[in-house]
């Protein structure tokens, strides 16, 4: 266990200005750069990853460009998330603001067309099944529901934005 300790810290010495340089240049951040880093001598220490000794500098190099590529896409759904579904600033206690937006969904369900949309989209919400089962109840495949469902949502959420809007203009 010393023995690998030992080669493990002679591998930090040896690489980690390469490595960190690398991590740097692809994420601009110093503090996410030396934690990909780290996570990478960590995972060698827990046993995580093995690799062969001939090419570590490569191998280790690798293990950091992944770490970033990583690091970048889960930024990338973070802030998608953020811009796509934004916090309301609104009071999280406003019922009356809570059900207005209950009542604009239920009616825009209830006005779903093709009706095939709005019974798909209960079945996956409402009662929680998944798009083979649908597919079975209702004779169709795991495609249409799955282009119903899109279809769905896609009117859904332009009538929930008009009722938004609607809303604020009042």
């Amino acid at each position: 266990m010393e023995d690998k300790t030992r080669h493990i810290e002679s591998l930090f010495k040896q690489h980690y200005q390469a490595m960190y340089r690398l991590a740097f240049m692809m994420l601009h951040d110093k503090e996410e750069s030396r934690d990909i880093v780290h996570d990478v001598f960590a995972r060698l220490l827990d046993g995580d990853i093995r690799f062969d000794s001939d090419k570590a500098g490569a191998f280790l190099l690798s293990c950091v460009r992944n770490g970033c590529l990583n690091e970048m896409r889960s930024q990338n759904t973070r802030e998608r998330a953020m811009r796509d579904y934004p916090i309301n600033d609104e009071d999280p206690g406003d019922s009356e603001a809570f059900e207005s937006e209950i009542t604009a969904l239920q009616n825009g369900i209830s006005h779903l067309t093709p009706p095939v949309c709005r019974e798909i989209i209960l079945l996956h919400y409402r009662y929680g099944l998944t798009f083979k089962a649908i597919a079975t109840q209702l004779q169709v495949s795991e495609t249409t529901v799955y282009k119903h469902l899109r279809n769905a949502l896609n009117q859904l959420r332009l009538t929930l934005l008009d009722t938004y809007k609607l809303s604020k203009r009042l």
